[in-house]
């Protein structure tokens, strides 16, 4: 209390903040978690975010099933992961309180809309007594506030109907939170007034909302002290939000423009992939072309048809998808075309949980075709990076001529980052040569053209467009003859095209990175991972080595063929552990290629890995080896510790 007798808040600085918000699929809360992330980052802070969705479409309301909440780790330094436990919630309804309450902090704080937690929604969630009085949520701090009556008193002057005023009660959670974590209202307020110019009732109802959450933080003394997170020292540079899927589609576009192929995407949507097939509509003005098939085959079929066209064929999807493709992206590898297949990997198997990630898709991307079919699959390690790795596989398609599957997820998908725009300039062209004219010379003195003739680097064939003159060729997916292209069903010939694919796929090692490890001085154990999990891994590392410890890490973005490095750099450590959100998948290839004694942390609850589950894994490891007598232990398939 002020000598004058007013209530004076503290303002404490924080280093970071984790914050999440739960409700119904109808709430609002990935919009609100949303526009706290833009408001931040126009703040200047650092962070990464998690929206989690429900699985069910329309689960019914109040339910556990139907829960949506989205957490974003707010920070005044570089963050590499959205946090592994939050710091404060903020819950819609019971069935928000109770499926979220696992992810909070001890002594979290716990924002509710009290006026939610009546004996139906109770009954919904599972709740025999009201939590907020039976004493069960001691050990946190819990501010009860009448969210839903609070809403409907700020905008009753609207006219708006009850259940219209009250959907704008996720801005009055956002103004509450805009209030207590001191984010900028106006980025909001301006938001609000563009998003929704052209309904102007919804634009004054949630406007009023949000500015009922700041006065009721500022007038309702909930708390003794607001926290504010300083401006994170980024490098100089125009930065925006970006999420995975969008990152993705802007490098299709860049490398449509880089290569100066038109791009076509053949899709169906699916979760959640879906996105990019949206995104790629609405960027027309770059000569994109998008068509919405009427299932997964003709999708990927429209896509490989546009390639035979001259265009840079797209087709995108998730597991189920990828199945569905196998044959099709066979028949590309027969054909010998450019293809980018873009699988946004989500838990399974068949429809398994459709909205949560999992890395379990690696083995049929290497392995999911019938005959020899080898293919080049690529991972982007987080959200900003699937934009050059769009880039990085159109090139591999376009330059070797050959289908590449990019393995995205879930979790890189949907979560946002703050990324700086490349300088166009500092995009290195893709050059795309296509024939033009007969390569041989027939047993009569004619010229012609042979299909399958090789470039003597690359061994990629020519590229002819149909229509050219004289360059007439058969397609489809019987075995061609080498060189000629003629249909050919003899043994000796079958054998060296389908060794000449795999070298061509092989070969693409020498034309991508070294495999570069993040090393330390006396590190003996290399933590090898690859995808969505570079974030989590590189966290707990770094906490590590802040205790002492000694350590390396590799995260691995080209999977098939692997850095021509990779046995080198593996044989160097002492022990070779490989986290991935899966059953082994990865782990399995790098013990059969290199006869490393790879070992295995895996996670497969459709959730990424928590910072601080692999720092107690990784400590697991070292202890045993530096336990160790110096003869390194075999590890079973089962995972057992064997002699």
């Amino acid at each position: 209390m002020g000598a004058d007798g007013t209530h004076r808040l503290q303002v404490h600085a924080v280093e970071q903040v984790v914050v999440r918000l739960a409700g119904d699929s109808g709430d609002g809360m990935q919009l609100a978690g949303d526009r706290l992330m833009v408001s931040s980052a126009r703040y200047g802070n650092a962070f990464a975010t998690l929206p989690d969705f429900p699985a069910e479409i329309r689960a019914p309301a109040g339910t556990l099933a139907g829960v949506s909440a989205f957490q974003i780790q707010l920070a005044d330094h570089p963050v590499r992961t959205p946090g592994d436990e939050a710091d404060v919630l903020v819950a819609m309804n019971p069935a928000a309180l109770r499926s979220q309450l696992r992810y909070l902090k001890p002594g979290a704080t716990l924002i509710v809309d009290s006026d939610a937690f009546d004996e139906r929604n109770l009954h919904k969630a599972g709740y025999a007594d009201n939590p907020l009085a039976d004493g069960e949520l001691v050990g946190f701090s819990v501010l009860k506030v009448p969210m839903t009556s609070l809403t409907l008193a700020a905008v009753k002057e609207t006219g708006a109907r009850p259940r219209e005023a009250e959907r704008a009660k996720n801005f009055f959670a956002l103004g509450l939170l805009s209030w207590l974590y001191g984010r900028p209202a106006a980025v909001t307020l301006e938001w609000i007034a563009e998003r929704f110019a052209k309904v102007p009732q919804v634009a004054v109802v949630n406007r009023l909302a949000f500015q009922a959450g700041l006065a009721f933080g500022e007038t309702a003394e909930l708390v003794e002290a607001t926290a504010t997170v300083a401006p994170a020292p980024l490098p100089p540079g125009t930065y925006t939000t970006i999420s995975g899927n969008t990152a993705m589609a802007w490098g299709l576009v860049a490398a449509s423009e880089l290569s100066g192929r038109p791009l076509f995407l053949g899709s169906y949507p699916i979760t959640p992939a879906s996105d990019l097939l949206h995104e790629l509509s609405r960027l027309k003005r770059f000569g994109v072309r998008t068509f919405q098939a009427e299932d997964e085959i003709a999708g990927v079929g429209a896509a490989l048809g546009a390639a035979f066209g001259g265009a840079l064929g797209v087709t995108t999807t998730s597991g189920p998808g990828l199945d569905l493709k196998a044959e099709t992206i066979g028949l590309a590898v027969s054909l010998e075309l450019p293809l980018v297949v873009v699988d946004v990997q989500r838990a399974g198997p068949s429809t398994g949980m459709p909205t949560k990630p999992e890395q379990g898709d690696l083995l049929a991307a290497l392995f999911g075709r019938h005959g020899e079919a080898p293919v080049p699959v690529l991972a982007p390690r987080g959200a900003a990076e699937c934009f050059t790795m769009a880039i990085e596989a159109a090139r591999l398609a376009l330059t070797f001529r050959t289908p590449v599957i990019i393995l995205s997820d879930g979790y890189l998908a949907n979560s946002s980052e703050p990324w700086r725009l490349p300088d166009v300039a500092d995009l290195a062209p893709i050059p795309v040569e296509l024939a033009s004219e007969a390569n041989a010379t027939a047993p009569d003195g004619r010229a012609v053209f042979h299909p399958y003739q090789r470039d003597a680097g690359t061994l990629a064939r020519p590229w002819a467009l149909p229509g050219t003159r004289g360059l007439e060729h058969r397609i489809g997916g019987l075995e061609k003859a080498d060189e000629t292209g003629d249909i050919s069903y003899d043994g000796a010939n079958h054998e060296r095209m389908v060794h000449l694919r795999a070298a061509k796929v092989a070969g693409i090692a020498a034309a991508i990175p070294h495999a570069v490890v993040d090393d330390q001085e006396g590190a003996r154990l290399l933590v090898v991972g690859w995808g969505s999990t570079a974030g989590a891994i590189a966290a707990a590392v770094e906490g590590l080595r802040r205790r002492g410890e000694h350590l390396a890490h590799l995260q691995l973005a080209h999977l098939n063929p692997f850095p021509a490095n990779l046995g080198d750099v593996l044989r160097r450590y002492d022990r070779v552990v490989v986290a991935e959100l899966n059953m082994g998948q990865l782990v399995s290839q790098l013990r059969a290629t290199y006869l490393v004694d790879a070992r295995l942390i895996s996670k497969v609850q459709g959730v990424p890995f928590r910072v601080g589950e692999l720092t107690e894994a990784l400590l697991g490891e070292l202890g045993s080896l530096a336990q160790s007598t110096g003869v390194p232990e075999r590890v079973s398939t089962a995972g057992e510790v064997v002699a």
